[in-house]
């Protein structure tokens, strides 16, 4: 049990929760198959929408309680009206905590200069195609030149910027070594994320984070494990000795997940491949679920993020802020504290304190993507990425 004056959430498990993920909005400017359905999705009223002002409350009084990072996300976080306003408050706040955003890049070239005065200069982009038809296909909108020329901007007034990648069976898998590319000549990370079965994205296939390993290096050579502080440089060290050790089979929690297909890269149907853990590992890591390699001649590492295959549970710190309210614990469950209501009715911060300190107690132990598609029927979009 935490100690009340402490400045630190700690759940049932013992996991200290730093980690929080705000979604801004459910509304996004692309239509990506995995996140939204084609058809949309019903908008939330204006006043199930927590206002920026009860965000600011929320985010203030969990940095109080010990999250020392937020991430701004959505749906697509620059398409809410004074979006900018919120950063700056977020940025003043007396606990500092790092601020971070992911965003789908359309809209982020004309926001760079705001985001650089208040002190946000780490930027995930959400890209998984570097072809523009498959862009099209995929989002629903010709936009990538755009994406791009964020990309570079950003690139050029120094932001820490990693491309989030999620492949997709019959859709742009044949992009992977193009997208792994875009970290050979510059200082950008890029990190492939297996496909979280959620919502419209329940009947989709993706591809396992070992494979591709085994993919990527048919094309680009034998990968070497590194120890990156992403956070800061953007750069990384070679991990000494790489054995399969190292690459993570100790201590590595290998789980078979429906809609994951076991395929092995010379079609003899045996397990052949290396894998790249999520936890247990020292080595290949940054401050996150991701692993790193780096490939030969290549300037910047590749990631791995592979929460089905190789689950990180153990390790979770985060927590979620939906757009309506909803404190949310894990992506598969549906459970979750509402904060609105308390938010609303004249609760004291102390009070609503003391709600999040109980329900981080019931954070779950881990997901149960390994039975199939999430409990939680929302899609990724009504959540936050």
């Amino acid at each position: 049990m935490m100690n009340r004056n402490e400045k630190q959430l700690i759940d049932a498990y013992g996991r200290r929760i730093d980690y929080l993920r705000i979604s801004l909005t459910d509304k996004c400017n692309l239509r990506c198959r995995y996140c939204m359905p084609k058809e949309g999705i019903s908008p939330l009223r204006h006043e199930e929408v927590l206002t920026l002002e009860e965000i600011h409350r929320v985010a203030r009084l969990l940095t109080e309680l010990g999250i020392r990072k937020i991430r701004i996300t959505g749906g697509e976080p620059l398409v809410r009206r004074n979006s900018m306003e919120l950063i700056r408050r977020l940025s003043e706040l007396p606990e500092q905590p790092e601020l971070v955003m992911t965003t789908n890049g359309v809209l982020l070239e004309e926001h760079l200069e705001e985001l650089a005065k208040r002190g946000l200069r780490k930027i995930n982009i959400s890209l998984d195609t570097c072809d523009r038809d498959t862009y099209r296909e995929l989002t629903g909108k010709d936009a990538l030149d755009r994406v791009n020329a964020a990309i570079d901007r950003a690139l050029s007034m120094g932001f820490l910027v990693k491309v989030n990648a999620v492949l997709v069976r019959g859709i742009n898998e044949k992009d992977a070594e193009a997208l792994a590319g875009l970290a050979k000549d510059r200082n950008l990370t890029v990190r492939f994320i297996e496909l979280m079965p959620m919502g419209c994205a329940g009947g989709l296939s993706g591809v396992p984070g070992d494979l591709l390993l085994q993919r990527l290096e048919g094309t680009y050579g034998e990968a070497t494990p590194v120890s990156v502080e992403l956070q800061e440089s953007g750069e990384g060290k070679t991990a000494a000795g790489r054995t399969e050790e190292s690459c993570g089979m100790k201590g590595t929690e290998r789980t078979e997940v429906t809609g994951m297909p076991e395929e092995t890269g010379d079609g003899s149907g045996k397990e052949n491949r290396k894998t790249i853990s999520s936890e247990g590992s020292a080595e290949g890591t940054g401050n996150g679920p991701a692993r790193y390699v780096r490939f030969p001649g290549f300037r910047s590492p590749v990631g791995f993020i592979n929460p089905l295959s190789h689950q990180f549970c153990r390790d979770c710190n985060r927590i979620r802020l939906t757009v309506d309210g909803r404190l949310k614990l894990c992506l598969f469950y549906p459970d979750g504290l509402d904060l609105r209501e308390p938010l609303r009715s004249g609760c004291t911060d102390e009070e609503i304190k003391e709600m999040i300190r109980g329900i981080i107690l019931l954070k779950p132990e881990r997901h149960e993507f390994v039975r199939g598609a999430a409990e939680e029927e929302k899609n990724m979009v009504q959540i936050g990425g």
